[in-house]
């Protein structure tokens, strides 16, 4: 075998497991740390208490 072919062989196989490789894990979700999720946590209840206080002025006149 010539060492042109060989390199080619040898790319495309590297190309193929690669290709493999991606598509399988499309399906999998992305991992959210432990940390992550707090502070996803912590950002939305300060949303919703921010949401839940009263206007003001404006709804007592």
């Amino acid at each position: 075998m010539n060492r042109k072919k060989k390199v080619k062989q040898t790319l495309l196989k590297q190309a193929k497991k690669a290709r493999a490789k991606k598509a399988t894990n499309s399906n999998k979700p992305r991992y959210i740390s432990k940390a992550e999720r707090a502070e996803i946590e912590a950002q939305e209840a300060a949303q919703q208490a921010s949401q839940a206080e009263p206007p003001g002025d404006a709804a007592e006149h």
